[in-house]
């Protein structure tokens, strides 16, 4: 080209460039038409020049890399539509495409990314157009195409080589790799491959692929046949050519990164599965070979990518389902039956057993996306054979048939639901089947209900559509067994279905509503399973282990567990059946594993109560299915063994005690006793149904009893029998030899285990060394043994023969003593533990033999023998360790062994690396090896000596044990006889001899006799001290002078420290508790003898020093020796003395108080230690100890913050209240100065239950004894049920005074003494106090407060105290108490506060009859007074004639009944009931006494028999008396005020202070529904008029034309003249006025009434000419109770100018909420009130009205919104806020519109909801 027409060129094209700016897209080609006409350019030399600028303008952008401007887009979108306009000009001959290609669309789609979407689709539209017109198909093939796929191939991270499927073209690609491809690809080379920016990215390439395939696709479906060209035909091969990479491209991108796969995701698979259309294939050619590709082997392609996809991770799943859901579409319209000659590789996913596996773990997944992506797939797979979903409709033709016989009435209203909801009828019979397709249309249902519909539609049709699908489930013909192709390969039985129903019942287990759960399970757990026989085996284990147990953990389904102290619920029993059906069915090795399993999950998951005791009794339950298996069992087993021999000996039955045993740890997390009770049961239950226990080792049978909780098995506890049978079978005529058999076995190895035990060795292989922890293992190995002997043995000569045998082996173990001294060591630790459990059976003999009945059940007695067998089984026992011991074998071994204690090394040795890093412990010695195990085995020597002899003393004399209990007393001299050491071995080893000296001196004091005494007065003579000093001064002060040295001397650890200071305080206890043992066992001594003053000072001393810095381990002991020391102190003990003094008390008290609140926990056995020992019995008498003159005493200091603290501590202030009203009942002098303290009790109030201080008093033995050390409780029944219940500390306190009212009554009575008017002063305290605090305090005298409030509770609280106190009340105080008792009368009370003071008032005038005349009789006749106290007076009245003496009763029924009689009649409807209920009663049973008055005229006898006979057959009346009876015959005023009265005989179901329902609260209770009845039946004839008023008027004939000429109903309007104050007061004065005057009155009234008559006639024609503006929809929404929507509703049809709005009640109008939305929209729209009880009346009103009834609801058969044509003359019913339209609404609905909804919330706002529906409405009208 020449330079001049170059220059030319460009000043056109930058010409045409600046005018495209501003031209439209689609001007663009006429406008270059006219340029090429007009000018003579040609197309070849404009062509290049804007190819040109177009290349550079693309290239200055690709170098800006900036986002383009809205200018730069349109400069873009011009030129490229120009450019390819051109193309099409030039036709397919010309280069210009393939240049177009290289230098123009391939660099922009490099900067797609830098402009807008639009853009691209813009440009792409114009080239594929040109493209298409020049059918330049293949010029595509050798440029576009390969290098977009080059370009996936680069971002999937692939090398450029030839085995890249994407980079091999012309090889294994379906294209043809020819020259002219070749030339292509090196042309503009350089340009394309030197650009900075690489290849197109993915999502672009990607994409651009797409819009090639859809042009291709396109350019030959719309082509006519008879107009199909060559290049067409290219087209269409081009078209399968790329589809086919495309699909091997999308399943290599959808293995591979999260990111290339969301990319395919997005672009290819929605492209690909649009150009699969329905019966279209396509035939392509690779290396000679032919293929038919369809869609059919592309989904088989598609599946088994998303097959690999299943088994990664969750994003890969999610990932495969969104495919899967993309290409179910193909489901719909069949498989493509392939018309070709070729054959297809065909694969139909739908046979593969996975792919409906993995729909199945779809539909229950956590993701709410997941489950509505395999629910479309469900559903598109089931359209396979062209049923559509809506088939299930049919049903609904079947609406007006009957309904079954025999329904409920929320039965009938369910079927109706369901029908609504075009599912079908309920079937009946088997008969009666629906079809695959309507089995499958249910389920779907179902699952969406459960999914995204409301509740009320679930509860509808729940139970009857899953009903349907089990009674299809049981036969051949259910859903899961079609005869579609698509399941044939499933399962041929009904058990798939059960499967699939799985996944309802586990999507309905964890809805969120709480109700449809509890519907689900009770209805999973109502089936009648044993219908279905062995089909329920079908439900996966997954499910029983997963969904199932996660329902019964579920606390919604237990609602009734715990009530009454019944831990179960009628969900754990039927849970616990069906796991009994479901199990029976399975094999013995798959039942254990799942028991095993079952048992299992709670090591994983945590459990609630319920949830722990469902799944017990699902183990038992369970086990009871698989009891056929047990040991011993019929031939059944013997043939299961021989058939599979393998199965049954792999069963580990072991493993399972394990897990069962691990079961019964978990549940002691609770603890409550009875609920660990029960699922103990149920375990061992599980445990003796599976195993026996001859097929598990023993120790396995150890280990898992050892979990109990020894009360329960133990001798007399609640399981021992049945653990008895389980260990030696229960006879039965089958079972016998076999029962024989495994008790033998287990005789035999119970037998064997002494043996073992001695000679088994350590993990290590030696037991050369040992230390605590090893003692410790064998102490409860030896103690499991030892507890299962006992429950095992049930006679003398089994017992005799073990007893022999382990005689003979500890003389055989003495022997070797020498060599192997851990022998003996674990056969002492043996010998120990059978010795405690003897023990024990003697204790649980003792309680059960009471008195002189020694003959007892055997499993109550321990051994199963009688009491007399038992014991002579013991003294056999004791007999043979006598024996070892008269050969001192173990006294010599403890000798031997004891000089480690005093010839210890002094200084320190090198420790073991483990030992030097511990930090000291009980079982933590600072010892080497060598060292700890010799300590130990001193310890272990000096208990075992201890323990055997004080226990065998009771069965030989103490001469028989002289040398143990000398050897003892000598060990007990030595050890207080250790020098201190200064390092810390010595004083490690000083700590082991005082541990060992604890068992010992526990001994000696347990058993201290005349020997005992002997062998101290030897060693004080071989002392040379004194005879004169106190025999056990020599003993304790020593003792404290040597630890306390050992203390002082800083060498051991602080936690060391502590746990010498628990072994002092130990040591000392038993010192203290010498003289009450030696005067139990016959030694008549005084207390003087043992102790001197000094010794027992320094004790105290020593204790208040150590008090306050005391720990956890050392905290009993110490308070165990403060309670001694004081009762030893005691004025009178210690001659010397005369007690213990305030001023010595004080450091004490506080010392104490310190220790209480610095304890960590709040255990029961410390806190009531700290009470019985410092409110010690001996200090409390002394008034001192509470009050010194104004200020508090120690004791008195104490309680009161000890009851402070319990404000904190419920269980401290029940054992405070417990131990204080026992001390003050004790000492009823005391009780004066505790008045405040005692009120504190009163309006107390707490937790209701605390669990742990139960399961303390249960397990704890510490906790029970010191429990048992407090002050006697003043009533013990009271304190049995009340002392774990918040009540119990105003119960003990109404205890306390009940008793001090005894000794109260007593004064002035021959046996008064100081005590009795003691407590009669303290009681007439503490009322005055009480009776202050109600008339006068803030709070408790309050007229207005809440029910059940704190204040409510506290009115309740005093005035059932001041109940109890009403006998305290005498005469010199009876004015005072009845002045404060009538101002409490007349004040507002509620009915519980009001029924105690009308108590306390009933017994003050019974004891005080004159007060009746006084007092009682003016209040009656005070007619001003409230009618809630009159009820009051009334009903004091009445108890006061029916509970009054004989004498005093007729002068009562003067005085008070005449009064009472006017009140018959009161306005007042509850007094006036009240007072008929009490006069009736008065006069049925005292009528008779009326006669017998002297004067009583006939006329007031009649009036009386009258009245009674009104009330007697009244039938008001008559009803009011029978819902109340049996009340007042009930009631007694005077056991009402007991604490009986009040506590004890509660109902259980009242939790509220224990308050009865009292006479007025019925009464009211009554009237109200009553006066509730009334009103229901005037609404209904109100209701009844109003619908009346509705029908349709009958036309008025002419006759209703006035003169006037206006119509009839334009006059029919009352006129009302309402005259002014001064126009009334003229007409009065002006009576005898002229007729002239009246005349120009009447004259002023006819020209009123004229002008009225025509503003109304105005009037009405303005508003008939509004209504003509009024679109003819009327909005219903009476169903809606919500305000804001209401309002908003009214503003949306004034909005819209709707014709009306329907409401529910037209009150709502007022309300200020209401109107600040509505912005007085409720002015110019009609509103209506509709109650709800009449919206169908309404609406069938309507209907006749000629109104078409539409219902705004989603159900199976409403028409979309945008689908619909409104009628003109409309109706549109809106649902409830939640639970949409009820059915019987639905049911007169013409049709129900939906609005189409896209995102995952399926729900609109109801407001927003009418609004659309509205709009649309309008929107149709005004088109």
């Amino acid at each position: 080209m020449k330079s001049g027409d170059g220059n030319l060129m460009d000043s056109v094209v930058s010409s045409l460039s600046n005018s495209f700016k501003d031209v439209p897209l689609a001007a663009i080609p006429p406008m270059l038409d006219c340029i090429l006409a007009s000018t003579g350019l040609s197309l070849s030399s404009l062509f290049p020049a804007l190819q040109d600028s177009f290349a550079l303008l693309v290239k200055d952008h690709m170098l800006k890399d900036e986002k383009l401007g809205s200018d730069h887009c349109n400069n873009v979108a011009s030129l490229a539509a120009a450019l390819c306009h051109l193309l099409k000009k030039l036709g397919s001959d010309s280069p210009c495409m393939r240049s177009f290609i290289w230098r123009c669309f391939i660099p922009l789609l490099k900067i797609a990314n830098t402009f807008d979407h639009g853009l691209l689709n813009e440009i792409a539209e114009s080239f594929f157009s040109a493209v298409s017109a020049t059918n330049s198909w293949t010029m595509l093939e050798t440029t576009l195409v390969p290098f977009l796929l080059r370009s996936v191939g680069l971002s999937m991270g692939m090398q450029q080589h030839a085995e890249s499927f994407v980079f091999k073209w012309g090889s294994s690609s379906a294209f043809q790799s020819g020259d002219d491809m070749k030339d292509g690809l090196h042309h503009d080379k350089d340009f394309v491959l030197s650009s900075q920016f690489g290849y197109v990215p993915l999502p672009v390439s990607c994409y651009v692929l797409t819009l090639v395939l859809d042009t291709t696709i396109r350019s030959f479906l719309m082509l006519p046949l008879e107009r199909a060209t060559p290049g067409c035909c290219y087209g269409k091969r081009l078209s399968g050519i790329l589809l086919w990479d495309l699909c091997c491209l999308n399943e290599q991108l959808l293995l591979h990164s999260p990111d290339l796969r969301s990319c395919t995701i997005a672009f290819l698979l929605p492209n690909i599965c649009k150009a699969f259309t329905p019966g279209v294939s396509f035939e392509i050619r690779i290396h000679e070979n032919s293929f038919l590709l369809t869609r059919n082997l592309f989904l088989g392609k598609v599946w088994k990518c998303c097959r690999s996809l299943f088994s990664l991770g969750s994003l890969e799943r999610r990932d495969a389902y969104s495919v899967l859901s993309m290409c179910s579409t193909f489901f719909r319209d069949g498989y493509d039956i392939a018309d070709s000659n070729i054959e297809a590789e065909e694969s139909d996913v739908r046979a593969e057993r996975q792919f409906w596996e993995e729909i199945k773990r779809g539909l229950v997944d956590e993701e709410r996306l997941v489950r509505k992506q395999s629910l479309e797939i469900l559903k598109n797979v089931l359209c396979t054979n062209g049923e559509s979903p809506s088939s299930a409709s049919e049903a609904k033709t079947q609406s007006k048939l009957s309904n079954p016989l025999g329904m409920t009435r929320r039965e009938l209203w369910a079927d109706k639901e369901a029908r609504s909801l075009g599912v079908g009828k309920l079937c009946s019979s088997v008969d009666s089947l629906l079809t695959h397709q309507q089995q499958w249309n249910a389920f779907i249902l179902l699952y969406e209900m459960l999914d995204e519909y409301g509740t009320h539609l679930v509860e509808a049709a729940w139970n009857h559509q899953v009903t349907l699908l089990l009674q299809v489930s049981a036969s051949q013909n259910n859903f899961a067994n079609t005869s579609y192709g698509m399941h044939q390969h499933q399962s041929e039985t009904s058990r798939e279905s059960f499967a699939w129903l799985a996944i309802l019942w586990q999507v309905g287990f964890r809805h969120e509503n709480p109700q449809v759960r509890c519907l689900v399970l009770q209805s999973f757990l109502g089936i009648e399973w044993a219908k279905y026989g062995e089909t329920a085996i079908s439900l996966p284990e997954s499910f029983i282990l997963g969904p199932f147990l996660h329902a019964l953990n579920d606390p919604i389904h237990h609602r009734d567990f715990g009530v009454k102290g019944v831990y179960t619920s009628r969900t754990i029993k039927a849970a616990g059946q069906f796991l009994c059906h479901y199990i029976s069915y399975l094999s013995m090795r798959n039942g254990i594993a799942l028991i095993n399993s079952l048992a299992s999950v709670v090591k994983h998951r945590p459990f609630g109560r319920a949830g722990l005791m469902g799944l017990a009794e699902c183990l038992a339950s369970a086990a009871r299915g698989l009891e056929k298996y047990k040991c011993g069992a019929s031939d059944l087993l013997e043939e299961v063994v021989k058939a599979s021999p393998e199965n049954f000996s792999s069963i580990d039955k072991s493993e399972l005690l394990e897990v069962l045993r691990f079961f019964v740890e978990t549940s002691k997390q609770h603890f409550n006793p009875k609920y660990r009770l029960r699922v103990s049961m149920k375990i061992l239950e599980a445990a003796a149904s599976l195993v026996c226990i001859s097929e598990v080792p023993l120790e396995a049978v150890l280990r898992f009893l050892s979990a109990f909780p020894r009360e329960f098995a133990d001798h007399g506890g609640a399981f021992r029998v049945r653990t008895q049978e389980w260990f030696l079978g229960s006879p039965t005529k089958h079972e016998s030899s076999s029962n024989y058999s495994t008790k033998f076995q287990l005789l035999k190895n119970l037998q064997e285990f002494p043996l073992k035990y001695t000679s088994k060795q350590s993990s290590a292989g030696t037991v050369s060394t040992y230390d605590d922890e090893d003692i410790d293992a064998w102490e409860a190995e030896a103690k499991r043994w030892a507890r299962v002997l006992f429950i095992v043995i049930k006679g003398e000569n089994e017992l005799a023969s073990l007893l022999t045998y382990i005689h003979d082996l500890g003389l055989s173990i003495c022997k070797q003593q020498s060599s192997l001294e851990w022998l003996l060591i674990k056969f002492l630790i043996l010998s120990m533990s059978v010795v405690s459990e003897i023990q024990l059976a003697e204790q649980r003999a003792a309680e059960y033999c009471i008195g002189g009945e020694m003959e007892r059940e055997a499993s109550l007695l321990g051994f199963g023998m009688t009491s007399v067998e038992s014991l002579a089984v013991a003294r056999n026992f004791c007999a043979h360790f006598v024996l070892i011991l008269v050969v001192e074998e173990l006294i010599d071994f403890a000798n031997m062994s004891c000089p480690i204690f005093w010839y210890s090394i002094g200084e320190d040795i090198t420790l073991p690396g483990p030992v030097r890093g511990k930090l000291g412990g009980p079982s933590q010695r600072r010892l080497s090896s060598s060292t700890t195990t010799a300590v130990l085995q001193a310890i272990t020597s000096v208990q075992v000596v201890a323990s055997i002899s004080s226990w065998c003393i009771t069965y030989r004399s103490a001469l028989e044990l002289n040398s143990s209990w000398t050897s003892l007393w000598d060990f007990f001299f030595k050890t207080i006889s250790i020098p201190t050491y200064n390092s810390e071995t010595g004083a490690e080893v000083g700590v082991a001899a005082y541990e060992a000296l604890s068992y010992a001196l526990k001994a000696l004091a347990s058993s201290f006799s005349k020997l005992s005494l002997d062998l101290i007065k030897q060693h004080n003579i071989s002392s040379h001290l004194t005879e004169d000093e106190p025999w056990l001064d020599v003993v304790v002060i020593p003792f404290l002078h040597s630890v306390n040295n050992l203390l002082a001397v800083g060498a051991l650890a602080r936690s060391r420290r502590a746990v010498l200071l628990k072994w002092k305080w130990l040591c000392l206890e038993s010192l203290l508790s010498i003289p009450c043992y030696a005067r139990g066992n016959g030694l008549p001594l005084e207390d003087a003898s043992f102790f001197s003053d000094r010794a027992i000072k320094a004790i105290i001393d020593d204790l208040i020093e150590s008090l306050e810095n005391a720990g956890e381990v050392a905290l009993l002991p110490m308070l165990r020796c403060v309670r001694l020391a004081l009762g030893l102190f005691a004025p009178g003990k210690l001659g010397s003395l005369t007690g213990v003094d305030a001023q010595m008390m004080w450091p004490l008290v506080r010392s104490s108080w310190v220790l209480l609140v610095n304890s960590n926990k709040r255990r029961v056995a410390s806190i009531a230690a700290v009470l019985s020992s410092v409110l010690h019995a001996s200090v409390f008498a002394d008034q001192v100890m509470h009050v010194a003159g104004d200020t508090p005493g120690p004791l008195k200091w104490f309680i009161g913050n000890l009851l402070e603290e319990g404000t904190k501590s419920p269980r401290t202030i029940r054992l405070a209240s417990l131990h204080l009203t026992g001390l003050l009942l004790s000492h009823p002098r005391i009780a004066m100065y505790y008045i405040k303290e005692l009120k504190l009790l009163t309006l107390y109030g707490s937790v209701a239950f605390d669990e742990d201080f139960e399961a303390e008093l249960v397990e704890n033995y510490d906790a029970r004894t010191e429990v048992a050390l407090l002050a006697n409780s003043p009533d013990p029944e009271i304190t049995e049920a009340f002392i774990n219940t918040e009540l119990y500390g105003r119960v003990s306190v109404a205890a306390l005074f009940h008793k001090l009212g005894e000794l109260a009554d007593l004064v002035g009575t021959t046996h008064e003494n100081e005590d009795c008017h003691s407590a009669l002063e303290s009681g007439k305290l503490f009322l005055f106090e009480l009776l202050d605090s109600a008339v006068n305090d803030r709070d408790l005298a309050k007229e207005l407060y809440k029910k059940y409030s704190a204040i409510h509770r506290r009115k309740i609280r005093v005035w059932q105290m001041i109940c109890v106190l009403s006998r305290f009340v005498t005469e010199d105080i009876v004015g005072e108490v009845t002045k404060s008792m009538h101002v409490a009368l007349c004040r507002n009370n509620l009915p519980a506060v009001r029924q105690y003071l009308e108590t306390f008032a009933i017994n003050i005038f019974l004891n005080f009859p004159a007060l009746v005349g006084k007092q009682l009789v003016p209040v009656l006749r005070n007619f001003e007074m409230r009618p809630q106290a009159l009820s009051s007076y009334v009903f004091i009245s009445a108890n006061v004639i029916l509970h009054s003496s004989e004498p005093l009763r007729s002068r009562h029924l003067d005085d008070l009944l005449p009064p009472i009689i006017p009140l018959l009649t009161s306005h007042h409807h509850s007094l006036r009931g009240f007072t008929q209920l009490l006069v009736y009663q008065v006069l049925c049973k005292f009528f008779s006494h009326l006669g017998s008055q002297s004067g009583e005229n006939d006329l007031s006898k009649r009036c009386f028999e009258d009245i009674k006979l009104y009330l007697a057959r009244n039938p008001d009346c008559k009803r009011l008396r029978e819902s109340m009876e049996g009340y007042l015959e009930a009631y007694n005023p005077i056991s009402s005020s007991t604490p009986a009265g009040i506590f004890v005989n509660r109902v259980e179901e009242l939790e509220f202070e224990c308050v009865p329902t009292s006479l007025m609260e019925e009464v009211l209770s009554f009237l109200n529904d009553a006066r509730e009845d009334l009103r229901s039946a005037m609404a209904k004839d109100l209701v009844s008029i109003k619908n009346e008023s509705m029908k349709i008027d009958e036309v008025h004939d002419s006759q209703g034309v006035s003169n006037s000429g206006l119509p009839h109903e334009m006059l029919d309007f009352q006129k009302k003249i309402t005259l002014t104050k001064n126009e009334t007061e003229d007409m009065d004065h002006a009576t005898h006025s002229s007729n002239n005057n009246a005349h120009k009155q009447l004259l002023a009234m006819e020209k009123e009434a004229e002008l009225l008559q025509n503003a109304f006639q105005s009037r009405r024609l303005a508003i008939e000419k509004t209504k003509e503006r009024y679109q003819e929809i009327i909005l219903v929404a009476s169903l809606l109770d919500r305000i804001p929507n209401l309002a908003g509703l009214a503003r949306t049809c004034e909005i819209f100018k709707a014709s009306g709005l329907v409401i529910a009640d037209a009150c709502v109008l007022r309300d200020k909420q209401f109107q600040l939305i509505s912005v007085t929209a409720e002015k110019w729209v009609p509103i209506m009130e509709v109650p709800i009880h009449s919206v169908k009346q309404f609406l069938e009103k309507k209907k006749r009205e000629g109104f078409s009834v539409l219902g705004l609801e989603q159900t199976a058969n409403s028409v979309p919104l945008d689908q619909y044509t409104f009628p003109k003359k409309t109706v549109l019913v809106l649902g409830r806020e939640k639970e949409g339209i009820p059915v019987d609404i639905i049911h007169v609905l013409d049709a129900c519109i939906e609005i189409p909804q896209l995102g995952v919330v399926r729900s609109l706002n109801v407001h927003v909801s009418g609004a659309i529906a509205l709009w649309e409405y309008t929107r149709q009208q005004r088109s």
